[in-house]
C-alpha cells in the first residue's frame, strides 16, 4: 500500500513564520496543511471554509479535536523541534508499514488506494487528560496523530498510530453509523483498536484510559456499562465512553463514570473474548460487535 507522510513539521515552521493574525495562519492551515485531508473532512461533513464568517469549518473542528491554537508560536515551535528530534515522520512511516504487513499476513487491508498520515500539534491543556496526545483514523485512507510531545507520550507514538490504523481496517469492512452507534458497538471498536496496538507494542504502551483503572473501578464501570449496552446515539454513547469529566465539558449527560471508562471496559471486553475463544486479534477484527459481546463476560 502506498503510504504518504505529510511533512507537517515543515508546514508548521512556515505557518509560525507568518504574521500572527487569524486570517493568514488560518488560511495556511486550511488550504495548505489540511488540503491532503480534504476528502477525509468532507466525508465527516466538515467544510474547508465556513459558509459564514466565524462559522463551522475545518479550523473550528480542529480546535474542538484538541489541536494547538494557531497563534501559539512559542509553544508550537518548541513542540515541532521535539518532533523533529525524534524523527516523527520516520517513526510514523516505519510503524504504518509494520501495521500494514501484520494485517496483510492475516488477509486484511485498508480499502483505499493510499494512506495519508499527518502529525499535528495538540493543545497540552485541552488534552491533558490523555497525557497530551490523541488521534483520528475513522476514515480509511487517512490517519492523524494529534500530539504535544512529552516524555510519557513519545514512547507511545507507535501504539497510538497502530490504534488509529486498526480503525482504518475495521471501517474498511464494517460501516460506521455515527448517529446511531450503540455503546456496545463503540466499545468493541475501541477495544479492538487497543488490543491490536497492545499485540504489536505491549499493553504497557497503551493509553491512560487502560492503565489508570484498578480492579474495583473496572468492575464498577463494567456493571454500569452492562446496563447500557444498547444505548444509541453519539452524544449519549460518549457519556459512557469518555466519562463524566469530558461529558460535562462537552455538554453530555454524566452517567457516573471516570475518564475513559468505555475505552477501558472495551479493551478488557475484547481481551476476555480473545482469551475465552482462542481467537486472534485478526480473527476478532472480522467479527461483528454482537459476536464479540456474546463471547465476552458482558453477555
Amino acid at each position: 500500500m502506498n503510504v504518504h507522510i505529510v511533512n507537517t513539521c515543515n508546514d508548521y515552521e512556515a505557518l509560525f513564520a507568518l504574521a500572527d493574525t487569524d486570517e493568514k495562519r488560518e488560511n495556511f492551515f486550511r488550504y495548505t496543511m489540511m488540503r491532503p485531508f480534504e476528502s477525509m473532512w468532507s466525508t465527516i461533513q466538515v467544510p474547508m471554509t465556513a459558509a459564514k464568517p466565524g462559522g463551522y469549518d475545518v479550523v473550528m473542528a480542529a480546535s474542538m479535536l484538541g489541536y494547538l491554537d494557531l497563534r501559539s508560536t512559542n509553544i508550537g515551535m518548541a513542540g515541532i523541534e521535539r518532533l523533529k528530534e525524534i524523527d516523527i515522520h520516520q517513526v510514523a512511516e516505519r510503524t504504518l508499514h509494520h501495521c500494514i504487513a501484520c494485517m496483510g499476513q492475516a488477509g486484511l487491508e485498508v480499502k483505499a488506494d493510499r494512506l495519508v498520515f499527518g502529525a499535528f500539534l495538540a493543545d497540552p491543556v485541552k488534552l491533558a487528560y490523555t497525557n497530551g496526545y490523541s488521534g483520528f483514523g475513522g476514515i480509511p485512507g487517512y490517519i492523524q496523530l494529534i500530539i504535544y510531545p512529552n516524555e510519557n507520550n513519545i514512547p507511545r507514538i507507535p501504539s497510538i498510530i497502530a490504534h488509529e490504523f486498526h480503525h482504518n481496517i475495521r471501517f474498511s469492512y464494517f460501516d460506521w453509523d455515527h448517529g446511531n452507534v450503540s455503546l456496545g458497538e463503540y466499545m468493541v471498536i475501541e477495544g479492538l483498536a487497543d488490543s491490536f496496538a497492545s499485540a504489536l507494542y505491549g499493553e504497557e504502551m497503551s493509553g491512560p484510559w487502560i492503565a489508570s483503572f484498578d480492579e474495583e473501578e473496572l468492575s464498577y464501570s463494567i456493571e454500569v456499562i452492562r446496563q447500557a449496552l444498547n444505548v444509541r446515539g453519539f452524544a449519549e454513547v460518549c457519556s459512557y465512553m469518555y466519562g463524566d469529566e469530558v461529558a460535562k465539558e462537552q455538554g453530555y449527560h454524566p452517567v457516573g463514570l471516570s475518564f475513559g471508562a468505555g475505552y477501558a471496559v472495551g479493551y478488557h471486553l475484547v481481551q476476555a473474548f480473545l482469551k475465552k475463544t482462542g481467537a486472534s486479534i485478526y480473527d476478532a477484527t472480522r467479527l461483528t460487535a454482537a459476536e464479540i459481546i456474546a463471547g465476552s463476560p458482558l453477555s
